[in-house]
C-alpha cells in the first residue's frame, strides 16, 4: 500500500493559476465591464448592464488546464426584462467586446466568449431579472436562437457551499476530477457536471487518494444505474441530456482510473510507482513520489513515536531510538511538527 495523500496536496496547489494570471484576468474583467457599460450608454441608453461573478473561480474549483489556460464567468444582468429578444441582447454584448482582443469573440449558445489566446477566456452570459432587489426571484438566462430560460448561478453556488466540508476535501476532489477530464483525449462531461457528480457522491476520508478513488467508484455506480445528472438548483435540468461525448468512452476511462487507483492504494508499495499510476489519469501537474516504501517509513516513524510516548524509548550511542538498550529518553515538550 502506498499513501499518496501528501502528493495530492501538492497536486492541488499545482492546479492553481499563477498570481500574475489571476491579476491579468481581473484586469481583463474590469476592462470588459467598462467596454460594455460605455457601449450601452452610447448605443442603447435605455439599458444599464450590471455584473456578477459566477462559476468555478468564485467557488474555488477553478483549475489551470494541461495547456495552462483557464476561464472566468462574469454574468451581465439587466433589470427589468428587456424589450429585445435574448439573442439580440447577446448580439449587443458581442458588439461591445468585438475589439477587446485580437480574436473575434465567440457567440455561443449561452454566452459571449472573449478569448485571450493561449492564456484564458472570459464568458459573458446575459441575464435579466424583473427586480434587482428581489433575491427570491430567479434570473432568466439568454439562450441563442431560443429565448430566455430560468437559471440561477447564485443559487447553485449557495448549494455547493452548503455541501462543502470544513477541510476542503470536496473542493479538492472536484478539481481532481476536472483535471482528469481535461487530460482525456476525447470529450468528457463539463466542469459543472463533474461538480454536481462529485458533490452527490463524495466519500470522505482522511486521505485524499482514498477519497478520490472511492468517490469515482460511487460516480460510476450512480451513472451505470442512470445516465443522468440533475442540476440541483434552477433550472433543475439533466446536465447529461445533451452530452455529445461518447458514453462508452467515459465508462472506459473511469474503469481504467478505478483500476489504477486500486493498484496505487492497495498493492503498490513504492510511492514513485504509485504516483506514476495517478499521473496517467491526472496529468503532469501530479508530482512524482519518492522512490521508496513510504508506508514502511511512516509505520517505522509511528513505532518510534509510540515508544517515546510510552516512555520506553532509549537512545544508543549513535543517536538511534530503540526500546532495549541505551540511555533512557527524558521527558520533554518539544513534539515537533
Amino acid at each position: 500500500m502506498s499513501n499518496c495523500h501528501n502528493l495530492f496536496q501538492t497536486f492541488n496547489n499545482n492546479l492553481n493559476i499563477t498570481s500574475t494570471k489571476k491579476s491579468n484576468i481581473m484586469t481583463s474583467r474590469e476592462k470588459l465591464q467598462d467596454k460594455i457599460r460605455n457601449h450601452f450608454k452610447e448605443k442603447h441608453p435605455d439599458y444599464k448592464p450590471k455584473f456578477r461573478g459566477q462559476g468555478s473561480y468564485y467557488m474555488g474549483t477553478m483549475i489551470r488546464t494541461k495547456d495552462d489556460t483557464c476561464d472566468l464567468d462574469n454574468g451581465v444582468y439587466f433589470f427589468p426584462k428587456p424589450n429585445e429578444t435574448a439573442t439580440t441582447m447577446q448580439n449587443w454584448i458581442w458588439d461591445a467586446v468585438e475589439d477587446a482582443t485580437s480574436e473575434n469573440p465567440l457567440h455561443r449558445a449561452k454566452c459571449v466568449r472573449v478569448i485571450y489566446k493561449g492564456d484564458y477566456h472570459i464568458d459573458l452570459p446575459v441575464y435579466y431579472k424583473e427586480s434587482e432587489s428581489n433575491d427570491a426571484e430567479n434570473p432568466h438566462l439568454a439562450i441563442k436562437n431560443t429565448g430566455w430560460s430560468k437559471s440561477d448561478p447564485k443559487e447553485f453556488k449557495d448549494w455547493f457551499n452548503d455541501k462543502k466540508d470544513s477541510k476542503g476535501q470536496l473542493v479538492r476532489t472536484v478539481r481532481s476530477l476536472k483535471a482528469w477530464c481535461d487530460n482525456r483525449d476525447e470529450k468528457m462531461p463539463n466542469g459543472l457536471t463533474m461538480t454536481v457528480l462529485a458533490s452527490n457522491n463524495i466519500k470522505y476520508n482522511d486521505r485524499d487518494d482514498i477519497s478520490l478513488r472511492d468517490t469515482i467508484k460511487e460516480i460510476r455506480s450512480s451513472l451505470k444505474s442512470s445516465w443522468s445528472c440533475i442540476m440541483p438548483t434552477t433550472p433543475k435540468d439533466d446536465l447529461l441530456e445533451n452530452y455529445n461525448g461518447d458514453k462508452d468512452y467515459f465508462f472506459e476511462q473511469i474503469d481504467s482510473f478505478i483500476k489504477d487507483a486500486d493498484t496505487a492504494i492497495d498493492e503498490e508499495k513504492n510511492q514513485l510507482k504509485a504516483s506514476n499510476l495517478w499521473q496517467r489519469h491526472l496529468g503532469s501537474y501530479f508530482p512524482n513520489g519518492e522512490d521508496k516504501d513510504a508506508d514502511k517509513q511512516a509505520n517505522s516513524l509511528a513505532a518510534i513515536a509510540a515508544t517515546i510516548l510510552s516512555k520506553s524509548a532509549k537512545t544508543d550511542r549513535d543517536g538511534n531510538i530503540q526500546e532495549s538498550t541505551g540511555v533512557e529518553h527524558k521527558p520533554h515538550r518539544n513534539y515537533g511538527g
